[in-house]
């Protein structure tokens, strides 16, 4: 067995994967010392997974005159290649592509090229293209390599999608799994049902991208009736921008889930990681400073230097700077601080 047939049983079996951010340095250019860093967080936090080059990792990367999507690649690519050689371990290896059919496929390929296993779909900026159009670029993208499909958020560029949407990506071959994360249970719904009735069902690994929801998604058995029979399907891991922070208490989290019933406990545990996330994403302000409250918790922690983003004008939302003191403070037992103090030890970065 392969290095990536070895990385897709790993994404089959459903794993934590931390959609990772971008570290800049004050000047706004690329640190890639402090993105190193950052991998090999989230590496020795206990993640399956990483996936970069997706939104929490700025799609300005693309812009023709930054010019960071293919050294962004290849720097997380590399510092992953170099844990697996000291370690032994295999680690799923997840870029995000963008853009019409053309564009797709041409960061597919790249993604290929630097040893990626699969990557993930974005529909972001597409609200001209039918859905006939997107399903066929999908199938162009998954020729190339191994795809996740993506339900984004319509708030921060998705789009709502049929459930016969659903049924044909689910057809496509090289799908195998799809990140749900429209944040509405209508929605996200649609998704699971069509995975459940597909026929290729077992091939296809459902991710959890609804940040707002992660629990209650990961704890929730769905059940269909399908020619008289039940059919199952349930959420098996998470692709999620919450989990690059505070990862190490989500490894820990993520396996106590899969080994114990679902609790009283464990629902008031995911009312109170849904109220982090609204901090942390800025929901209140239409996820405006979601980035931005993502960075303040790993500079707080003195992971990255600082919060820039590649646009200027994003940064923290009135008001968020606070609450995420008191998130911190409400819910210290969701934090890793502890963890990401004595990693910082042995890298000699406090």
């Amino acid at each position: 067995m392969d290095r990536q047939e070895k990385a897709l049983q790993i994404l089959a079996a459903g794993t934590v994967i931390p959609a990772t951010p971008l570290a800049l340095d004050e000047n706004r250019n690329f640190d890639e010392k402090r993105q190193r860093l950052l991998t090999r967080y989230y590496l020795e936090a206990g993640s399956g997974g990483i996936a970069t080059a997706v939104h929490s990792t700025q799609f300005k990367i693309r812009d023709p005159e930054i010019h960071l999507f293919d050294t962004v690649l290849k720097t997380v690519s590399d510092e992953i290649a170099q844990f697996e050689a000291e370690t032994g371990k295999t680690i799923v290896k997840i870029a995000g592509v963008c853009g019409k059919t053309e564009q797709a496929v041409e960061e597919a390929r790249l993604a290929k090229h630097l040893g990626y296993d699969a990557v993930l779909v974005s529909p972001g900026g597409l609200g001209d293209l039918s859905e006939g159009e997107m399903v066929e670029r999908t199938r162009a993208v998954a020729a190339e390599m191994p795809v996740i499909g993506f339900y984004l958020q319509p708030s921060v560029g998705g789009r709502v999608f049929s459930y016969s949407y659903w049924e044909q990506i689910c057809a496509i071959p090289n799908v195998v799994a799809i990140k749900c994360a429209p944040f509405n249970r209508y929605l996200t719904l649609d998704v699971v049902r069509a995975c459940a009735m597909s026929p290729r069902r077992e091939e296809i690994t459902l991710y959890t991208g609804n940040d707002d929801n992660i629990l209650v998604d990961l704890m929730t058995e769905y059940c269909f009736t399908k020619d008289g029979k039940t059919v199952k399907k349930r959420f098996s891991g998470g692709l999620l921008g919450h989990w690059c922070v505070w990862t190490n208490k989500v490894t820990q989290l993520f396996e106590c889930v899969k080994k114990q019933p679902v609790s009283s406990e464990l629902l008031t545990l995911a009312a109170e990681i849904t109220d982090a996330n609204g901090v942390i994403f800025d929901a209140k302000n239409g996820f405006a400073g979601c980035i931005p409250g993502i960075h303040e918790i790993l500079r707080r922690q003195g992971l990255l230097k600082g919060i820039w983003c590649l646009d200027p004008e994003e940064t923290l939302s009135p008001g968020q700077a606070e609450e995420i003191d008191r998130i911190c403070k409400m819910y210290p037992h969701l934090t890793d601080d502890a963890f990401v103090k004595e990693f910082l030890k042995r890298y000699e970065c406090v």
